[in-house]
């Protein structure tokens, strides 16, 4: 049986995957009553890792969107066939000024700053990345 707490779903190896993953991860949020941080966060750091998929993975590989409700907050996980490293998800000394002339490489600098948590993993067939997003405090 499915976890109730988690959605799984397939994503088209086009530029269509990232607005269709935006909405798939604002409505999984929405159905799993998710207590993640600002939901526009959580969408665009998805956005990210789902244009990094389907620029850097070969054509027609799948792509699967993964949304889990922990009980800190929420992770979600973008899946593809390239098993290679995503780049660095760790925190560099350079992170405070990026180079504004360059065209990539800030979406995963929004991913180490605004994440609680960031990494990559390796899968049976490629890998997968993901970011965690602590739960919101409770209203008092």
């Amino acid at each position: 049986m499915p976890d109730p707490s988690a959605w799984r779903i397939a994503l088209p190896h086009t530029a269509a995957a990232v607005p269709l993953a935006r909405a798939l991860v604002r409505t999984a949020l929405a159905d799993l009553e998710a207590p993640c941080a600002d939901s526009d966060t959580v969408e665009l750091l998805t956005a990210e890792l789902v244009a990094n998929a389907v620029e850097h993975t070969a054509a027609g590989a799948p792509i699967e969107l993964v949304v889990e409700l922990l009980a800190s907050g929420c992770q979600v996980e973008v899946h593809d066939g390239d098993p290679r490293s995503p780049g660095d998800l760790a925190a560099r000394a350079d992170d405070v000024h990026p180079d504004p002339w360059q065209e990539h490489g800030r979406g995963l600098l929004l991913i180490r700053t605004l994440s609680s948590a960031c990494g990559h993993r390796r899968t049976e067939h490629g890998k997968a990345v993901w970011f965690t997003l602590a739960a919101r405090p409770a209203p008092v």
